[in-house]
């Protein structure tokens, strides 16, 4: 299994990747990049909230429980309760989402269940999509492609930890193999359930494709590829021009 390094590596190459085409085909501005380029690592980072004491599922009970705080803060806050009543209401609530809740979700959750599926990547892609709909009140288009690019960072996730479980040396695989990529957790049938019912949830209040669609069929993939395809080759050309030179030069 690849190591917490090198997922977010992978995630970042692919995500800086992802967002240079998009921006090439007039999908996003230059300033959009940074921010899909942090959701495809996060979605990186995702599958493997459900490993006990990993670092992805610290950081993200660590964040919930600060959310939680500053929301029930933000909700008791009218009801004038003295300071130290308030300090103990922030105190608690942190300890019950850091400590409480994270102990629950490690008793439901097994690693490499159902958080790496195909299913978890269409759920969180779902939730971001709606989340940037809804809350941060982004287009639908840029909605859907936030949501895009969290599934593509889980994705990367689930295909390097199977080629992580490919003994390449012994041309043999690893019994982890198979593990990883799979379109939803064989084990554990409740998870898989609870999760199929949230995604179509999800699906149902998710803002409409259309816009994103349009775009995509607007989209001059054949010129795009054959564009890029001549640009590497004329790079080519002008290496192996270079290096003529030296050689000649050398000579001299």
């Amino acid at each position: 299994m690849a190591n917490f390094n090198t997922h977010l590596f992978t995630a970042t190459a692919a995500s800086i990747g992802a967002a240079l085409v998009a921006e090439n085909i007039h999908l996003i501005t230059p300033a959009h990049i940074p921010w899909l380029v942090f959701l495809g690592t996060l979605g990186g980072l995702l599958p493997d909230i459900d490993a006990n004491n990993s670092k992805p599922v610290k950081l993200l009970f660590n964040v919930l429980a600060v959310t939680g705080v500053a929301a029930v803060l933000y909700t008791v806050k009218s009801s004038y309760a003295p300071h130290h009543q308030l300090i103990l209401i922030a105190v608690g609530t942190y300890l019950f989402i850091r400590y409480g809740m994270f102990a629950l979700f490690n008793k439901l959750t097994d690693h490499r269940g159902v958080f790496h599926s195909i299913l978890a990547a269409l759920f969180f892609s779902l939730l971001m999509t709606c989340i940037s709909f809804y809350f941060l009140h982004w287009s639908a288009l840029l909605a859907w492609l936030n949501g895009i690019f969290i599934a593509l960072g889980l994705v990367v996730h689930l295909l390097l930890d199977e080629l992580y479980s490919t003994d390449l040396s012994n041309l043999r695989m690893k019994k982890s193999f198979g593990t990883a990529l799979k379109l939803f957790s064989y084990n554990n049938m409740t998870a898989t359930a609870l999760m199929t019912i949230c995604t179509l949830m999800l699906y149902s209040i998710a803002p409409s494709p259309t816009p994103l669609i349009k775009v995509w069929k607007k989209t001059q993939w054949n010129n795009y590829l054959a564009q890029v395809s001549f640009e590497v080759s004329d790079n080519r050309l002008d290496k192996q021009r270079e290096q003529r030179d030296i050689r000649r030069l050398m000579k001299l």
